[in-house]
């Protein structure tokens, strides 16, 4: 009992994912859309806002300073959302459109290749593992605003579907829910920065017990995704195929970004695993719900990224720990290899 409790102790935020996650599938009706929580509301909004006031308030400033002009990370982790990213799903569509998988699953994937980055979960699970959060945070935020016209522009040009985006409205969303709670978090930390400095709060402990909210509802959503008209083995193939091509982006990010000549510090690498090859449920469900609006197909040109986003949480989740192991053992190196020069 006493190893049981040291393991749920020190791995208590994977142990909480799989609770939330067989939660969800027993009650999914109280998390999902329209439930008691109201995730389109409390998550959507509060959720995400009390995130980047999180990150605000628990940031340096000069931390974040110094992350703005990092432009070599900015443009690794915008190219590679944008331009990489659709390109490989592109490549790998093309070379399965003669196999067995439905048409449509096909277009979704293209669809999820057009997404922008997530606006909370990257920043939650960079902070997680003591990356770079300050970069996680600025790409995550101008990747937000700049999806809401490259996304439906690369739809348009690799599906081919015009679109009319509200464009107004998603810009106030992200700005009341990213830019306004950061900036207020800052200002408070700069008037009060002593104080929380004396009397340290838990920001790592409330965000990671946000992500696990945004994991619980996120499932309730995907499983009562009922009307998707797929069989089970379209399902179970493309659960396998988006499992596989996160675990090949991860490992290919990593891969790119640790060597030597390209310079990146090991918490610049996290940040750019996590947002580089995560994609926006929040933002991603409307605008394909524009796009597609009156299409028969829509409900399972969703789930490719239905099924996306809560992998793409729960493989961070399990690298978490991995992650800060391999930044121990790089920073470790690094120490004796200083002291023997």
């Amino acid at each position: 009992m006493i190893i049981v409790a040291q393991f749920i102790r020190t791995n208590w935020f994977f142990c909480g994912i799989l609770i939330v996650i067989c939660f969800a599938s027993i009650a999914p009706s109280i998390g999902a859309r329209g439930g008691i929580l109201r995730p389109e509301i409390t998550v959507k909004f509060f959720a995400v806002a009390i995130i980047f006031f999180n990150s605000g308030i628990s940031l340096r400033s000069e931390d974040l300073r110094r992350a703005l002009v990092q432009f070599k990370v900015h443009f690794f982790i915008q190219g590679w959302t944008f331009i990489v990213f659709p390109s490989l799903i592109y490549l790998l569509v093309s070379l399965m459109k003669d196999g067995p998988f439905d048409k449509l699953l096909l277009q979704g994937l293209l669809v999820l290749g057009c997404m922008p980055p997530p606006v909370s979960s990257a920043v939650i699970l960079t902070k997680a593992v003591s990356g770079n959060e300050a970069a996680a945070i600025f790409n995550s935020a101008v990747g937000s605003f700049l999806g809401i016209f490259i996304t439906p522009s690369l739809i348009l040009l690799i599906v081919g579907s015009a679109v009319d985006v509200p464009v107004t409205s998603i810009f106030l969303q992200l700005s009341l829910t990213v830019v306004l709670p950061l900036c207020l978090g800052q200002a408070i930390r700069r008037r009060h920065r002593m104080w929380l400095e004396r009397n340290p709060i838990p920001f790592g402990t409330i965000g990671s017990a946000i992500l696990l909210l945004i994991i619980y509802t996120t499932f309730c959503d995907t499983f009562l995704q009922t009307d998707t008209h797929l069989d089970f083995l379209s399902l179970i193939s493309i659960v396998f195929l988006i499992v596989i091509l996160q675990c090949a982006l991860l490992g290919l990010i990593f891969f790119i970004t640790t060597q030597p000549w390209l310079d990146f510090h090991p918490t610049d690498t996290t940040a750019m695993m996590f947002c580089s090859s995560h994609k926006s449920l929040t933002l991603g469900i409307p605008i394909i719900k524009i796009v597609f609006s009156g299409d028969p197909g829509l409900s399972v040109i969703t789930v490719p990224l239905l099924v996306y986003h809560p992998t793409q949480i729960l493989l961070g989740g399990i690298m978490v720990p991995l992650l800060k192991e391999w930044m121990y053992s790089v920073g470790r190196n690094r120490y004796t290899m200083a002291k023997h020069v």
